[in-house]
């Protein structure tokens, strides 16, 4: 048997535990609940660890994935990151840039107009070089062109009611940006 005709006969044997259990209604499974607001409505999202279902299967095993093999994106703050030149993805592991000498990534932070992930991806015309960045904050209606350098500390903010775009190529060092005039 060769690797992939194992790795398969393993998945299938996988896929019929879990039907299995899922067929005899076995998976009793703990329900969270998570209060939060969703466009300024109150909701209770429910959710189940489904880690946790691993009691269920027998002579299962966990295996401990090393941070190397992935960045978690639960925002768009972290896809920010992500997408950048900050990280690469090699042989299956995410590589941080060695050009970048902070151990630590950049705090960013983005306004509610960065929010969900088609807004978010709407306002980049390319996602800026960030390897030289130790903070953004975004907020206001701000939409960033292509080839944009971020470098220190970047603060870009519009007022209500305004629009304010980063130019093509621009390279931003340690500003606050409050207008065109700032850049």
């Amino acid at each position: 048997m060769n690797s992939n005709q194992l790795k398969n006969s393993r998945f299938s044997t996988q896929t019929t535990s879990i039907k299995k259990l899922v067929e005899a209604d076995a998976l009793k499974m703990e329900i969270i609940p998570y209060p939060k607001e969703v466009d300024g409505v109150k909701v209770l999202q429910l959710e189940t660890a489904a880690g946790a279902a691993i009691r269920f299967f027998e002579n299962a095993i966990g295996v401990n994935v090393p941070r190397s093999r992935f960045l978690p994106v639960k925002a768009t703050s972290d896809l920010l990151l992500v997408q950048s030149d900050l990280y690469t993805l090699v042989d299956g592991f995410v590589t941080r840039n060695k050009a970048r000498t902070n151990p630590t990534n950049p705090a960013i932070e983005l306004g509610p107009e960065f929010k969900k992930v088609a807004s978010f991806l709407g306002r980049f015309k390319s996602i800026p070089s960030i390897v030289e960045l130790d903070s953004l904050k975004v907020s206001g209606d701000v939409w960033f062109g292509s080839g944009v350098v971020l470098k220190g500390k970047v603060s870009v903010k519009a007022s209500s009611g305004t629009k304010h775009e980063i130019p093509d190529n621009a390279v931003i060092k340690d500003k606050d940006i409050n207008g065109p005039e700032d850049l």
